[in-house]
């Protein structure tokens, strides 16, 4: 690869891996509650069976919110080493396909922190 084809690579950075992390959290609980998805998922599917009244689908909503927003803020965690991962707690180094580092050591965290607790996105796409 030369020069120039390098530079017109978008190198990703760990603030963009966190804020995708983001978003795919967000396809994940609207897949949930989507009426009418073109492939409904395991839970989609269970959620429409309970027949929930408008209150009880908000709660549960807001509930697999919160449980997804800890799944993935505690793997982009894992993957900074500031908590395990099942047993072992270490640091990562992610790189993407050409070889580029997105993210070293602490450098996910705060990003991570922005995003899923700190409405980073809910801000930038104001």
């Amino acid at each position: 690869m030369n020069k120039l084809t390098y530079q017109l690579i978008n190198i990703m950075t760990s603030d963009e891996f966190a804020k995708n992390f983001y978003i795919e959290k967000l396809k994940f609980l609207k897949s949930c509650f989507q009426v009418q998805p073109d492939y409904p998922s395991a839970v989609n599917t269970k959620i429409k069976k309970m027949a929930l009244s408008s209150t009880q689908k908000e709660q549960l909503e807001e509930v697999i919110d919160l449980l997804l927003n800890d799944v993935f803020y505690g793997v982009l965690l894992g993957l900074d080493g500031e908590c395990p991962i099942g047993n072992i707690q270490q640091v990562y180094s992610i790189y993407d396909k050409e070889g580029c580092l997105i993210s070293d050591w602490g450098e996910l965290e705060v990003s991570a922190y922005d995003y899923f607790h700190g409405d980073k996105y809910e801000k930038e796409t104001d």
